[in-house]
């Protein structure tokens, strides 16, 4: 029973394509560079409308790393690095958030994350994956 909970749901979710048409989340998202990012990422702090590009998604992935490495190596206790962890938290929920609604899918789609390894990948996958005008002629993990 467990198995199929962790393996079928997941699936259902991820072969299930989005709807058809124009997205549904509003304009397409535009390209940003390193600084604009950051600073995107914090003055949407907990926005959860909306849309994300990659570059937007994937250069403030790399700030919170990066901060957290850093923060790591100045204290080691980590007390900084949980601090920085959760005044990080909703903001990383709503970028992924956005990211999805860039791929025409709902935000909710990111608890797929929490099932390894199938909802992990397919996470992974719809982070990566470029908008599209059209998105009849889509793939599977479209």
């Amino acid at each position: 029973m467990i198995l199929l909970i962790v393996i079928v749901v997941p699936v259902i979710f991820i072969f299930r394509k989005p709807p058809a048409g124009p997205n549904r989340f509003g304009g397409l998202a535009q390209p940003m560079g390193f600084g604009q990012a950051i600073g995107s990422y914090f003055k949407n702090y907990v926005t959860f409308r909306g849309r994300a590009s990659r570059s937007e998604f994937w250069y403030s992935t790399l700030f919170v790393a990066l901060v957290a490495i850093a923060l790591y190596l100045v204290d080691r206790s980590q007390t900084l690095n949980h601090i920085w962890s959760l005044a990080t938290f909703l903001p990383s929920i709503a970028m992924a958030s956005r990211r999805f609604h860039d791929v025409n899918r709902s935000g909710w789609h990111q608890l797929l994350g929490l099932l390894f390894p199938i909802g992990t990948i397919a996470t992974l996958v719809w982070y990566c994956k470029a908008p599209r005008a059209d998105h009849s002629r889509e793939s599977v993990f479209a």
